[in-house]
């Protein structure tokens, strides 16, 4: 029986002391310990499965952490920290308290850049090798980046820039012709030819802006990786290194189903099969909701268009993909086109749904602002993944868009309270706005397990805009919640003992705040307290502040909401905790108060 390889190496030191000719047995053990963690824990399996043998050649040849080494996005780094320190605490990752699902500078000096959003290896890495000729270090800079976000709008800026210096770059496309979902455009078709040897080498686009490109080759070669790599050591200024690998490579089901292995939840780690968790009589998915919504409305109204930054299956947006072929666009890693895409069609009378996960939109946020608020076209956001994400952690949590947002002009902000709120503002929204309208919704289920038989037999309702409704009524205390977050307090009001001196106002709307109910609650209650799932500085509660100032009113308000720090990583109910927005915190709040 084979010596155990893995349990020896704590960092690449100990790694490049094996031979070259013990590297595949090393890869082997390194792509069980993933899956064996990863079956228990979840997280993200198919990329990292995928870079085994790229991640065991990087380590074993460059001088890490001297070599500086990025990871774009970081969905792949899950062998690059068991090599690099972490192996004793992978079983921690993603829970609070324990190591980042993403590469992150303050975990570890292997982590050369922190990464979760796409597309930012390159001009990061270029920056490092510019700095480190500055300062005359000869060190090497690698960017490893996929084919999905290569295809962005920023990691072509930084592959024109590095292509006019002489700077110790090495960029490694890892392509596997997928992100999280199937690539897409007309640069995925152009790898595609490269790797099927229809393109020449004289017609290479990389080439042609001043890299050294070598490839493609097999990205499960060990050999074949490491030989390359050594002699790209020796290659001067910007290179180009093209592999190609397999999203989920050594467990047979997440090869054959790269989709649903990207992060497949809990499964069986020796049979690859997904431990299925009981849907029946659960609330839908709101992101279904939007989905199977979008459909029905673009079923009776032909100018209904869809557009997502590659997260159709994320978002839901497949299901108009299906139906509508021709009038739902994924767009690829591409938020900023999106956004302007979708003004281009508005001007047209198109009706347009932009969907892109909160976190995502600030890619996109001078494209909102300009090409859309500017020119008050109706674009209709609609930010999934809106407030606290939980496990993703700080590079994904959907916490500032209420403030981002709400200082332009001309749009309108609204958060669903439930699932059915959702369905009708979708449907207001498409009957035609006279401005743009971001609406935000949460990650995860709704409140209504018999949803599908409430909605089958009632009509849409129109929602008036601006208008905020009493849900509960009090003496002493009003409590302002938007989104949501709101049915926290509404679990918090139904167990507490002085509750008739409680009202409770949902404010779906946030842009613009219904003025007259607020002059209401302020010249009949005692104490104002807000409460949201975003930023407490810019947010919905500085807005009702914002309001009481104008208005010359007195009366104590008091925020909750996320603190003033970036959230790290943990279950939505443990962040809702530490933040005291779950039920028990508020229901603390109010019996205090």
């Amino acid at each position: 029986m084979s010596e155990n390889l893995l349990k020896n190496i704590n960092n690449p030191t100990d790694l490049r002391k094996l031979e070259t000719t013990q590297l595949p047995q090393l890869a082997g053990e390194l792509r069980d310990f993933i899956i064996d963690v990863v079956s228990v824990k979840e997280g993200h399996l198919g990329a990292s499965l995928g870079v085994v043998e790229l991640t065991i050649a990087l380590h074993y040849v460059f001088n890490t952490p001297d070599d500086l080494l990025v990871w774009d996005v970081g969905h792949q780094a899950y062998g690059h920290k068991i090599l690099t320190g972490r192996k004793h605490k992978f079983h921690t990752n993603r829970q609070l308290g324990g190591i980042s699902g993403f590469p992150k500078r303050s975990e570890s000096v292997y982590d050369a850049f922190g990464v979760g959003h796409s597309s930012t290896s390159i001009s990061a890495a270029l920056g490092m090798a510019i700095a480190s000729q500055l300062k005359g270090e000869n060190k090497h800079h690698i960017a490893v980046i996929g084919d999905a976000s290569i295809a962005s709008g920023m990691a072509f800026e930084g592959l024109n820039h590095a292509g006019v210096t002489d700077a110790n770059l090495l960029v490694i496309l890892n392509d596997n012709a997928i992100g999280i979902d199937p690539s897409v455009g007309a640069l995925k078709n152009y790898l595609t030819s490269v790797k099927e040897g229809k393109n020449p080498k004289q017609n290479n686009m990389i080439k042609s802006l001043n890299f050294d490109y070598s490839g493609p080759i097999d990205g499960h070669n060990l050999d074949a990786l490491i030989s390359e790599l050594e002699r790209l050591k020796k290659v001067k200024g910007p290179k180009f290194l093209h592999i190609i690998s397999t999203k989920g490579k050594g467990l047979q089901l997440a090869e054959e189903d790269q989709v649903k292995y990207h992060a497949p939840g809990k499964f069986d780690k020796t049979t690859g099969q997904i431990h299925h968790k009981s849907e029946e009589n659960l609330p839908p998915k709101f992101q279904d909701v939007f989905g199977k919504t979008l459909v029905e409305l673009a079923t009776e109204n032909s100018k209904i268009i869809g557009i997502t930054p590659a997260m159709p299956s994320g978002s839901s947006l497949k299901f108009m993909m299906d139906a509508f072929p021709e009038r739902a666009f994924d767009v690829g890693i591409a938020e900023q086109h999106a956004v302007t895409l979708a003004a281009g069609m508005a001007t047209q009378g198109m009706v347009v749904f932009c969907n892109i996960y909160s976190t995502f939109l600030q890619r996109a946020y001078d494209q909102m602002i300009h090409d859309v608020a500017l020119q008050k076209l109706p674009v209709i956001f609609c930010l999934d993944r809106a407030g606290l994400v939980g496990e993703d952690g700080a590079t994904h949590h959907g916490i500032f868009d209420l403030a981002f947002l709400r200082c332009v002009p001309n749009i309108i902000i609204y958060a669903p309270k439930d699932e059915i709120d959702l369905r009708n503002i979708l449907y207001t929204s498409s009957l035609g706005l006279n401005h743009p309208i971001a609406i935000r919704y949460p990650r995860g289920r709704g409140k209504y397990s018999n949803y599908e038989s409430q909605i089958s037999n009632s009509e849409f309702e129109i929602i008036e805009i601006g208008k905020a409704h009493l849900l509960k009524k009090g003496t002493k205390i009003a409590v302002l919640s938007t989104g949501f977050i709101g049915n926290n307090v509404t679990l918090a009001l139904d167990t507490i003992s002085n509750a008739n001196e409680i009202a409770h106002y949902d404010f779906g709307f946030v842009k613009p705040l219904d003025e007259t109910i607020l002059h209401d609650i302020f010249q009949s209650f005692e104490k104002v307290i807000t409460i949201e799932d975003g930023v407490i500085k810019g947010g919905f509660g500085s807005a009702v502040i914002e309001f009481a100032s104008q208005q010359n009113y007195t009366i104590p308000i008091k925020r909750l909401g996320i603190n003033d720090v970036f959230i790290e990583h943990g279950t939505v109910a443990e962040l809702q905790k530490i933040n005291r927005i779950d039920a028990e915190s508020i229901l603390k709040e109010l019996v205090f108060e």
